[in-house]
């Protein structure tokens, strides 16, 4: 196996995995979107709301807003040896507010500062004149594949990486203009820009009439594009996502080991 990292940022990665199969490769991406805990809103108590927005829409907008998340610091709830709920297992935040005012997600205090929204621009409810809002909000870790509000990676996909060959071309052109993602460039023949952006649509094989031009895809490496909500870096969940999957195989062989 072999990682290729082509953008790494606190939000957003491109890398090139190879030497897995394909099931080794969507294995990680639902790893990504399904398994790596993180924190939301899970419950709501609303002590006062003169809105014009019903206490369920309110706490579900809350629930999706999302929250920086220490996985050293918290424990699944599922994992935690207390009863009723403790700082291990949950934080708690607060949001009271009056009108007339737009009410943001920086507005929501919490009993542990690390655990904050990722942003503070998000809008929750416009308040008029008079209208108050006051609630109090527990935040727990939680997966994916429970609730949407729980998946850290907001997009992530994979490809097979392109692989783009030219021989024989006569320089017509054709392939450049045709296209769709702008990486065929035509200088005395025709050069590939960024053989990675290829969306393997086939068009420039299709429009050559002299067969210069072969467009085809490793079987055993992949594209991944990946962008997280915020809540983690994204290299963290990356991580995160495989170590999940190193778990479930180490948890698969000791069950087979004790039925043989």
């Amino acid at each position: 196996m072999n990682v290729d990292v082509i953008e790494l940022s606190g939000s957003r990665a491109q890398f090139v995995l190879s030497g897995v199969s394909p099931a080794f490769a969507n294995a990680l991406r639902r790893s990504m979107m399904a398994e790596v805990p993180s924190l939301a809103i899970d419950d709501v108590n609303i002590y006062e709301n003169t809105s014009v927005l019903y206490d369920e829409a309110l706490a579900l907008r809350l629930g999706l807003i999302p929250l920086k998340t220490d996985l050293d610091s918290y424990v699944l709830r599922s994992e935690c040896k207390c009863e009723d709920g403790c700082p291990r297992c949950q934080v708690s935040l607060t949001l009271s507010a009056e009108g007339p005012k737009t009410v943001y997600s920086g507005d929501i205090q919490s009993s542990d500062p690390k655990v904050v929204p990722v942003e503070t621009n998000i809008p929750i409810i416009k308040l008029k004149k008079d209208q108050k809002l006051a609630l109090e909000a527990i935040a727990r870790l939680g997966k994916g594949k429970d609730h949407a509000k729980w998946q850290p990676a907001v997009a992530c996909g994979y490809k097979n990486l392109p692989k783009i060959v030219i021989s024989g071309c006569d320089g017509c052109g054709a392939c450049v203009d045709v296209c769709p993602k702008g990486i065929l460039e035509l200088n005395e023949t025709v050069v590939v820009k960024d053989e990675i952006k290829c969306s393997l649509c086939r068009l420039c094989e299709k429009s050559c009439e002299s067969g210069a031009i072969k467009i085809s895809a490793d079987p055993a490496s992949f594209v991944f594009s990946v962008e997280a909500d915020g809540s983690m870096p994204c290299m963290e969940m990356i991580i995160r996502a495989a170590d999940e999957i190193k778990k479930k195989a180490k948890a698969l062989t000791k069950s087979l080991s004790v039925v043989t």
